[in-house]
């Protein structure tokens, strides 16, 4: 029974390191796929960021445009991560319709093996397309070094799991990919602008407050916030527990929704 056991959970991981390694290869052979989930964010960054900043001189007074570029490229980073990591997801729809999730649903793998895979592979592509903005650090004043970024990795792993495992929970019950982005877009957008990365939260109308702060992307951006530039607006732990609880719950429905599918 136990050689059975282990036999068992052999297949599973290598089934695990197999879908995240399809996906990771697949990123990385997708070049257009890495040029444009990096010009998007990067968009945001200079020309939104660089007009807003000209109205921002009373909360960011001196050097208004670096100081309002500074505060929102941690958010820009949040952005692409949260892009990348819930249309990640989209390669369920697609493999479904081209049946290869079948196939892989009658492989001798568990259904939790396939989501944990799909989910790792998810966030594993998110903190990648996360690294690259780390290039455009010193073009709006943000100063990184070596022990930032060894911090900064894990933790935009850390919330690509959560976001990617959101994204697997909205896929594995669409059968179209035009449903998905249609879906998903109108989920994302006001996660994105709900989440502090474009501005401050404090001050906010009651209720656009209360929508801040049962948005799990707010927590996510104030962790890369505070390792990036020290500042932060909620403590470590709640940030870290937020964005863990989230990921959890997301990766458990992943994981019995998964249970539950046909292929």
């Amino acid at each position: 029974m136990d050689e059975r056991l282990l036999l068992n959970l052999s297949h599973d991981l290598m089934g695990i390191y197999t879908i995240w390694l399809r996906d990771v290869r697949r990123f990385f052979r997708d070049k257009s796929r890495i040029v444009g989930a990096t010009i998007q964010p990067v968009l945001f960054l200079v020309f939104l960021g660089t007009g807003l900043s000209r109205g921002l001189t009373i909360t960011f007074p001196g050097n208004d445009r670096a100081g309002y570029l500074t505060f929102i490229y941690p958010g820009i980073i949040g952005m692409s991560i949260l892009f990348t990591a819930v249309f990640s997801a989209i390669s369920i729809v697609w493999d479904r319709e081209v049946g290869f999730l079948k196939e892989v649903m009658v492989a001798p793998v568990s259904r939790w093996a396939v989501a944990l895979g799909k989910a790792m592979g998810g966030s594993t592509v998110a903190m990648f397309q996360g690294a690259l903005m780390l290039i455009f650090a010193p073009f709006v004043g943000v100063k990184l070094g070596v022990g930032t970024i060894l911090v900064l990795i894990p933790l935009m792993l850390f919330v690509g799991l959560s976001l990617t495992s959101m994204g697997i929970v909205a896929a594995a019950y669409m059968n179209s990919m035009q449903g998905f982005t249609v879906i998903m877009n109108f989920l994302m957008l006001p996660m994105f602008f709900l989440s502090g990365a474009m501005f401050p939260i404090e001050k906010l109308p009651f209720w656009m407050g209360i929508l801040v702060r049962i948005n799990p992307l707010t927590y996510g951006v104030d962790l890369l916030r505070s390792a990036t530039i020290t500042m932060n607006h909620f403590p470590l732990f709640i940030d870290i527990g937020v964005v863990g609880g989230f990921g959890c719950i997301m990766t458990v429905l992943a994981v019995i929704i998964f249970s539950r599918q046909e292929g």
